[in-house]
């Protein structure tokens, strides 16, 4: 994204600016499709499917943390129980393969071990163009796993043959990844409203 060049000495300018990109991502989300991706995380959830994530950099810590909020947030006093993993965390695993096949191969390679019908794949990434998240939706839809991609800037690959993708058209990898942390808070919120045991006022729900 392109700044004026006095948000380059002013502090206040810049973050005026960014606030200006972060709505523009944000405006861009069509709340249905995003509801009918609630909707395919929830049907897997309840069928008992596993759910599983990637990404890299900064996009992996979405992923590890999208485990966090499913499986001890969306969790909390609700009658779901989700089945989630991520498979940016296995430093054993993602070192092994990408030492003895390729860096390529590290997120492909366990949808393959692990990956069966009616599971989902969530993918984050920003370009929507790393070739080991390419590859991993790939091999998903190969195995009919159903496919998730997170994407931004002008979506790259990932957006074309994801199942489903929500597509940030910002071209700022901190704003990108500042949305995409949101989408997964939202998901995981709504997701859990929607099976929360019954409380006495609205007002003691802690998110």
């Amino acid at each position: 994204m392109s700044y004026a060049s006095h948000s380059k000495t002013n502090l206040k300018a810049f973050l005026s600016e960014y606030k200006i990109q972060l709505k523009v991502g944000l405006d861009s989300i069509e709340p249905k499709y995003l509801e009918e991706i609630a909707e395919v995380i929830e049907e897997a959830i309840n069928s008992r499917k596993t759910i599983y994530t990637c990404g890299n950099g900064g996009s992996s810590a979405i992923a590890d943390h999208f485990v966090c909020d499913f499986l001890k947030g969306a969790a909390a006093n609700t009658t779901i129980q989700p089945i989630i993993f991520s498979l940016a965390s296995n430093t054993p695993t993602i070192t092994a393969v990408a030492n003895d096949i390729s860096y390529d191969d590290v997120f492909s390679h366990q949808i393959i071990k692990y990956g069966t019908p009616g599971d989902i794949l969530i993918s984050i990434s920003s370009s929507g163009s790393s070739q080991n998240i390419i590859d991993a939706i790939e091999k998903a839809r190969s195995a009919k796993v159903k496919t998730i991609s997170f994407v931004g800037f002008d979506g790259g690959k990932a957006k074309s043959i994801s199942d489903y993708c929500i597509h940030i058209p910002v071209s700022n990898y901190g704003v990108v990844e500042d949305i995409h942390h949101s989408i997964m808070h939202i998901l995981a919120q709504f997701i859990r409203l929607r099976y929360l045991e019954k409380t006495d006022s609205d007002d003691e729900i802690v998110f």
